[in-house]
């Protein structure tokens, strides 16, 4: 391992010693499923029955949030049609033809949890209840995420469900987008309401944002066979939690049985920041006989000290020159326990340009050794 990536590793190693804390015992959550991930990389730090497949209830209107924001604008008017308007359970009351933008609707979607608006935004990105569901598959399929959806607002549906652990990385995707965490983690908007004298006032209904220190968000769902489902995510210290329950009576309680114990035991420890000079590749034909490398973006991870971990790292034996700042060299890698959580690649860090004939040759020359050093080879 190179030396700056082996002082990096111990410095992480050190931080993690010093200040994971005492480590807390495993837990039991009084939930149907349950599971608590690194919001940074994914990797599951808790997991109780988070592979089978359960209704999500409301929970599902964050892959809606998540599509509406991914393939439209936040200006886009959205018409709530007939089909909208008739949507029953929890409401933003739209009336048919009723417009508003499509940020208007996903604060009636994600704060007051209307089943109104998600149809409306179905609707709107695809055309048709059924064809956003093919749209909301294949985006979980992508994301390697265990979730058979079958409408954009989670109404009991033969074959609607998830697992634990799916809801979990639908709702770490969506907080990668900077608009769907400001709207999470709103607690309070005011919305246009057509034909009346006054405004809709949307209450989140994630009472944590107000009651746990460093919520974030997420998305709270309840139908009576789902029973009450959360999903939910904190930072603390540059650590950030996304959690779910599934079918808990006690849901904001358990969550926060549950962050209390994923912020005890673990540490965000970065162990090669984005930019450092990470090591050196020789380049062949160059200007230079090596260039250096430094990770695209920060290797970091949530650690406890229980965790068995180290850097792995893959470099170019050698590379021909031009090499142009920002090429791929390498790769490293963050391994816990055999098994790679986190990666990223290693970037040169300049240009380094293809050696001129005149200068190979002058280099060439400069290597022959001075004509006295033959002795009497030359009398």
């Amino acid at each position: 391992m190179n030396r700056t990536i082996l002082a990096a590793a111990l410095s992480a190693w050190l931080f993690l010693f010093l200040f994971a804390g005492a480590l807390a015992e495993d837990i039991h959550i009084a939930a149907r499923a349950a599971v608590l991930i690194d919001g940074e990389t994914g990797r599951a730090l808790f997991a109780q029955n988070a592979d089978t497949r359960y209704p999500m209830a409301s929970t599902t209107k964050i892959m809606t949030a998540l599509l509406a924001l991914e393939r439209c604008g936040l200006d886009e008017i959205v018409t709530a049609s007939k089909n909208a308007s008739g949507v029953p359970g929890t409401s933003i009351y739209l009336g048919e033809g009723e417009q508003l933008t499509m940020r208007e609707m996903l604060l009636g979607l994600m704060l007051r949890s209307g089943n109104d608006a998600a149809v409306a935004i179905a609707e709107h990105v695809s055309g048709s209840v059924e064809a956003f569901a093919d749209l909301m598959n294949a985006r979980a399929a992508a994301l390697g995420a265990d979730a058979r959806f079958v409408t954009p607002n989670g109404l009991d549906a033969p074959g609607h469900g998830a697992s634990a652990r799916a809801m979990a990385l639908i709702a770490r995707e969506a907080l990668k987008d900077e608009t769907f965490r400001e709207i999470v983690s709103t607690q309070r908007a005011v919305i246009p309401w057509r034909d009346r004298e006054y405004s809709r006032v949307l209450v989140n209904k994630n009472r944590l944002l107000k009651e746990y220190e460093g919520a974030t968000g997420v998305k709270t769902g309840f139908t009576t066979p789902a029973g009450r489902c959360l999903v939910f995510s904190a930072r603390r210290d540059g650590l950030e939690l996304v959690g779910v329950v599934m079918n808990c009576g006690d849901w904001f309680g358990e969550a926060k049985r549950l962050l209390d114990w994923g912020f005890s035991r673990y540490t965000r420890a970065e162990a090669l920041p984005a930019g450092r000079e990470s090591g050196r590749v020789p380049v062949a034909g160059g200007v230079k006989d090596e260039v250096a490398v430094a990770p695209r973006d920060s290797l970091a991870a949530a650690l406890c000290a229980e965790d068995d971990w180290r850097v792995a790292v893959d470099l170019a034996r050698e590379v021909k020159a031009p090499v142009a700042k920002g090429e791929k060299l390498g790769a490293a890698r963050l391994v816990a326990g055999g098994e790679t959580i986190a990666e990223t690649d290693l970037l040169a860090c300049e240009d380094v340009a293809r050696l001129g004939l005149l200068e190979a040759l002058r280099r060439a020359a400069s290597r022959w050794p001075a004509p006295s050093s033959f002795g009497n080879y030359w009398k």
